[in-house]
């Protein structure tokens, strides 16, 4: 529905990642008059450089993948040599080929984003911008800072994002110590990529350039890679990694990044030293809050520099919301997104459904990939919800079986004695589709016994999930509908 006002709203967005974007349409289609800033491009660098290129090269990655695989399904590629002699061709990466594309994908995405907001009716400032008071933005339009925009708006929002986080004893040079952000810069497949950092970011890229048959080395600080993430997939992933080559560090912590000629020097804090053609430096990221006036505006922020916001987004000052990456909330897409919507529509007196942790959707783009909702297994094991667990391996699945998936799994979580779904684990091929359905029944409180009685199609991946709920029967004791 439009709302109608006596007077006219108006919204100045700052930043047109996904969450300044959401917030833009949002306010537009509310009727109120709305001015987003952006430096870069509309999409911010979700778009442009961090998201949708990342996301394109895995797609290329796991394409590799298929090919080198298919022979496990009877498919064999072959070219005729001398004499008709069969010979069995490589598999060649065109690494300048790979990121051109990726990158244009990103500039087309951003270019329909922009197109959205103009037909939407959004006025549009490319500029740096920050906060002048806390009713207005100032932009600096001109070259070397010398024109000037000013937009004076009822609400704001700040949707900055962040940057990769850089360590002055590993300054990226953008040729052989880079960020994710500089990868795309590079014409040749690197013949030995280290990756400091086993975090979500650092085991993306690490699959990624394994699968596109680069040797890789990552440096894990921690026990296991994705230490903040489901064990067993972890455990699924790691193992997937050390069976395709790659050379996992586990406990070993990089002290300093060097360059040493046409390579460089990872020195552990043990004393080890990897060599290797190229660091990629995932250490995580930044808030770009620095510099914008956030401070002089009484916006309250973590000693990171991330701003403090709650559930509607809204900041320590009524009028400046906040959305994304530069936030105190969960460094998601998806979930800057929805903040942006539910910014304006807090602001500006829509219906309004605070954002809730335990329902957030998140995918890890490694292959298999890792999808997750809701509370974890570890959330029941040290009591903080009385659950149950139950885990049934991708093995058992004959869809699995018929595309030579092997491995992964489904795991469900429900609640004691009503048999409510409250969250769920899935590793697997495309598991950030798969992982869907039981988003839904943790947003609407299904139980395993409602999700059981789903048809799934048969033979289907997604048939893991509803017989894992068949298996929780006994869990639910509430009374049929």
């Amino acid at each position: 529905m439009t709302l109608s006002f006596e007077l006219t709203q108006s919204v100045a967005i700052l930043g047109g990642g996904p969450g300044g974007y959401e917030a833009a349409l949002a306010a537009a289609q509310l009727g109120a008059e709305v001015t987003l800033v952006e430096r870069a491009g509309v999409g911010g660098s979700a778009v442009i450089t961090d998201v949708v290129p990342s996301k394109s090269l895995i797609a290329t990655a796991d394409a590799a993948v298929a090919i080198a695989e298919a022979g496990d399904l009877g498919v064999q590629l072959f070219a005729k040599g001398a004499h008709g002699k069969p010979l069995k061709p490589e598999i060649a990466i065109n690494l300048a080929a790979v990121n051109k594309r990726l990158l244009t994908l990103a500039r087309q995405q951003s270019d329909d984003m922009r197109a959205a907001l103009v037909e939407a009716g959004v006025r549009i400032i490319t500029g740096h911008g920050r906060l002048d008071s806390d009713n207005a933005v100032v932009v600096s339009t001109g070259p070397g800072g010398t024109d000037f925009d000013r937009v004076e708006a009822d609400t704001l929002v700040v949707s900055v994002g962040a940057s990769p986080r850089q360590l002055p004893s590993a300054m990226p040079d953008g040729e052989r110590i880079l960020t994710w952000t500089q990868l795309y810069d590079m014409t040749a497949l690197p013949e030995h990529l280290i990756v400091v950092g086993s975090g979500v970011t650092g085991a993306e890229f690490a699959g990624a350039y394994m699968n596109l048959g680069a040797t890789v080395t990552l440096v894990s600080s921690r026990e296991r890679v994705l230490p903040g993430e489901d064990p067993d997939a972890a455990t699924v992933l790691e193992k997937v990694f050390t069976r395709g080559g790659m050379t996992v560090l586990s406990k070993s912590r990089a002290e300093k990044v060097e360059r040493s000629g046409d390579g460089v020097v990872v020195t552990l804090t043990d004393g080890r030293t990897v060599e290797g053609s190229h660091c990629l430096m995932a250490v995580g990221s930044t808030p770009n809050t620095r510099g914008i006036g956030l401070e002089e505006a009484g916006v309250q922020m973590d000693a990171s520099g991330h701003i403090r916001v709650n559930r509607v987004a809204r900041t320590s000052v009524p009028n400046i919301y906040a959305a994304g990456d530069c936030t105190t909330f969960v460094p998601l897409a998806s979930v800057a997104s929805m903040q942006g919507r539910t910014a304006v529509f807090h602001a500006l007196g829509d219906v309004v459904i605070p954002l809730d942790r335990r329902r957030i959707t998140a995918n890890i783009f490694t292959a298999p990939e890792i999808a997750t909702v809701g509370w974890q297994e570890k959330d029941v094991a040290e009591a903080h919800i009385n659950g149950i667990v139950h885990k049934l391996p991708l093995a058992a699945n004959p869809r699995a079986k018929m595309m030579g998936v092997r491995d992964g799994f489904v795991k469900l979580i429900a609640r004691q004695g009503s048999g409510t779904v409250i969250g769920g684990v899935i590793v697997a091929p495309r598991a950030s589709e798969l992982i869907y359905p039981i988003a839904i029944a943790v947003e609407r409180r299904l139980t395993v016994d409602q999700v059981s009685r789903v048809f799934a199609v048969y033979p289907s991946l997604s048939g893991s999930i509803t017989d894992a709920a068949r298996a929780m029967h006994h869990v639910e004791r509430a009374d049929e509908d």
